[in-house]
């Protein structure tokens, strides 16, 4: 009877395998800690040979890294222990701070870590550092090395199947997410929304989708570039490809966030060219479909235009001119889009033939250059990374713990794997970590005594590197499962000499508990951890950039920027920008259960107003720095100055209460004042007539439709807001 193994079996048994043959060749070199070449395989073994290509090359250039700046700071500050752990401390606060933002954060991952290691061991023998340091690359390129093989010659699977999967999960998402927009904006066709849900929450799971298929694709396509030779030979359209499914994806989510503005238009006689319009992009959105599904062409994309019906236009307010010219550039955008994305994959699936027409390329005007923007988040978790790592410091010079160097080891890793995962409790980690330990000590003290060969350790080793490696299988483990590992592999210590003593298991729980601890601690400093403060401290800083940002909106044409204006405008930009998403994936460990008068629902509406808050403060940022015409800026100074001056107000007392002012009365203060600004507007264009430039006119009636925007955006947060118990929410809870 034949045997078929799953890919679960199979990927545990290559892993098991690549372990013992690592730990054979490592001790027949009699190389010391031989657990280092263990840690490789554990932590580069993934599904697929290009995934764990990938991880490998990222370990060894981060290892190599580590070594150069191990040497460094042990060659400086070998003889002051604090200037000794200053330097270090700052060298692996910034790896974490690169970790959070960089897109190959295992790289910066294992620079820190690999530091910490070879820094302690090196700064305790320091005549032997340099040697310590080869024997840590060393080892690493032998784990490396050896999972290499195995993965290529044993059941190899590539990413192919896997990428090609994962963009025809993206292009479908993408499809449906155009679907609700063209549904919200003309009400026609099936509506693509379930039942049981609301529109908002069922467009935010859209959107959450998309994200989450935009982050699959990407990692599928940096495995497939390098073990699939035909995508790699195309790696520069499907880069392009990437690029375009993100920026169809902030459009897309900006023309439903701003679907209000339009809603009160009559689309289809205003743009008497709409529905054609549409049904053509969902066409190419559909022809991409067909054609990633390996169908041929079928669908000639034609040239859209978007045509505009004048006599009705100047029956429309200006407010309405303004949703119009948003519509109007929005689906022009899109048009581009779309036809870029469908020749990309003509390009891909039939390179040089069937390709559509050039088209004028996007003029994209340079921004001024602002220089780097440090991120706030990221800056808070380097922080907490250099803290942690301090306080193990202190705890291992003073209290005198046991095992060398390995708390500051184990800070050093866990730590800094847990900065790319803040919202995980250090509790959640006894229960595997414990449970390995327990099970590798018994192994330890009872079996391991009885052994006489390596027929033996091979054995035990291939067995529970099996067990770890299928029971923490799934993507979602793998965090437990390389701590369980190392765990594993620091408990059972396996040498060439190998000395027993039963107080290194209880040593490794005492370690381990005082890592826990210390964690716990700093989950507080500098700020809460608690998912409810994380959101409100969040939230406070929305409001705060987004106060910031009005006070740069300020008119005065002889007074120019510096550079360090530019910069801040910047940051508080990409503040407004980012934060709504941060906050949205908080939204998710919020327990409403200790927090009455809050449900999760309450708290993802409040998430999605603040989303359309954030695009309407773009729109107003972008608009305000085209030019609206000195004519029409010089008659409405005062009015426009008097709505920015409210709106700070409003937004400063947000900040200290984010339900700080009722919608009623918000609604009768802050609308009041826009229908003032409107009835001015329009006294103001009767005036100077035709006296003012067409493109300026389209700039300014942009303007003031972000006005409009921005203010009823507000509104729907404040009346969302109300309904929730803030109190309950800033009340201290352990």
């Amino acid at each position: 009877m034949e045997i078929t193994l799953t890919p679960r079996v199979k990927e545990s048994i290559k892993t098991a395998l690549a372990m013992t043959i690592a730990y054979g060749i490592a001790l027949s070199m009699d190389w010391d800690r031989p657990y280092w070449a263990g840690f490789a395989v554990a932590l580069v073994s993934l599904s697929t040979v290009g995934q764990s290509l990938n991880k490998g090359l990222m370990r060894m250039l981060g290892t190599l890294v580590a070594l150069t700046m191990s040497l460094f700071i042990i060659a400086l500050f070998v003889q002051d222990r604090w200037y000794f752990m200053m330097a270090l401390s700052s060298w692996v606060g910034f790896c974490a701070y690169r970790m959070t933002l960089s897109r190959h954060s295992y790289f910066w991952f294992l620079a820190g870590f690999a530091s910490v290691v070879i820094s302690a061991d090196g700064g305790l023998d320091p005549v032997n550092a340099f040697d310590t340091a080869m024997l840590r690359a060393q080892e690493t390129a032998l784990g490396l090395l050896v999972y290499t093989l195995i993965t290529t010659l044993l059941w190899p699977v590539t990413n192919r199947q896997g990428f090609e999967a994962a963009t025809r999960a993206l292009v479908q998402v993408q499809h449906r997410m155009y679907l609700a927009c063209v549904w919200v904006t003309t009400g026609h066709g099936a509506e693509p929304f379930n039942a049981d849900d609301s529109p908002e929450q069922a467009m935010r799971s859209i959107a959450v989708e998309y994200d989450q298929g935009l982050a699959t694709f990407d990692v599928n396509l940096v495995a497939a570039l390098t073990d699939s030779l035909e995508v790699r030979e195309l790696r520069q359209p499907w880069h392009h490809f990437q690029q375009q499914s993100v920026a169809l994806h902030e459009l897309l989510e900006r023309w439903y966030g701003s679907r209000k503005e339009f809603s009160e238009l009559d689309l289809a006689a205003l743009l008497p060219t709409l529905n054609i319009a549409m049904a053509e992009i969902e066409q190419r959105l559909l022809e991409i479909e067909r054609l990633l599904n390996g169908e041929s062409p079928q669908h000639k994309s034609q040239v859209i235009d978007i045509a505009v019906n004048q006599a009705q236009v100047h029956a429309l307010s200006p407010f309405h001119k303004a949703a119009l010219a948003f519509v109007r550039s929005g689906l022009q955008r899109l048009d581009q889009l779309t036809y870029d994305q469908l020749n990309t994959i003509l390009d891909i699936q039939a390179p040089g033939k069937l390709l559509l027409p050039s088209t004028e390329p996007v003029v994209v005007q340079p921004t001024p250059s602002s220089g780097p923007l440090l991120d706030h988040d990221a800056m808070i978790t380097a922080l907490r990374m250099m803290l942690t790592l301090w306080l193990s410091y202190v705890l291992w010079i003073y209290l005198r713990i046991p095992n060398d160097t390995a708390l500051l080891a184990i800070t050093g890793s866990v730590g800094l794997m847990m900065t790319t995962t803040p919202r995980l409790s250090p509790l959640s980690l006894l229960r595997p970590v414990l449970s390995t330990i327990a099970f590798a000590g018994c192994l330890y003290v009872f079996v391991m005594p009885q052994m006489s060969s390596f027929i033996g350790l091979g054995s035990m080793l291939f067995l529970v590197s099996f067990a770890i490696a299928y029971v923490f299988s799934r993507p979602q483990q793998a965090m437990v499962r390389s701590i369980s590992f190392a765990f594993f592999l620091i408990t059972i210590g396996v040498s060439n000499e190998q000395q027993y003593d039963f107080l290194g298991v209880p040593n490794n729980v005492v370690m381990f508990f005082i890592f826990v601890a210390v964690l716990m601690l700093l989950s507080r400093v500098p700020f809460s951890m608690q998912p409810d403060k994380a959101f409100l401290r969040m939230l406070a800083r929305f409001f705060r950039s987004s106060e910031y940002l009005m006070t740069t909106m300020r008119w005065d044409p002889t007074v120019r920027p510096t550079r360090l204006d530019n910069w801040k405008r910047a940051f508080h930009s990409r503040e407004v920008a980012s934060l709504p998403k941060k906050l949205g994936e908080w939204t998710l460990l919020i327990d409403t259960k200790a927090l009455p008068g809050t449900a999760t629902v309450q708290v993802q509406i409040l998430v999605h107003r603040l989303q359309r808050l954030a695009y309407h403060m773009q729109q107003l940022m972008d608009a305000r720095s085209r030019p609206q015409g000195d004519l029409l800026i010089s008659e409405l100074l005062d009015d426009v100055r008097s709505w920015r001056l409210d709106a700070q107000a409003l937004l400063l007392k947000f900040i200290k209460n984010p339900a700080a002012i009722p919608s009623d009365v918000l609604r009768e203060h802050l609308m009041a004042k826009m229908d003032q600004l409107e009835a001015r507007i329009e006294q103001v264009l009767n005036k100077i007539g035709g006296e003012f430039d067409e493109h300026d006119g389209e700039n300014f009636y942009r303007l003031i439709g972000a006005y409009r925007g921005f203010s009823e955006a507000l509104l729907e947060y404040a009346g969302t807001a109300e309904n929730i118990e803030w109190q309950r929410w800033q009340e201290s809870r352990f």
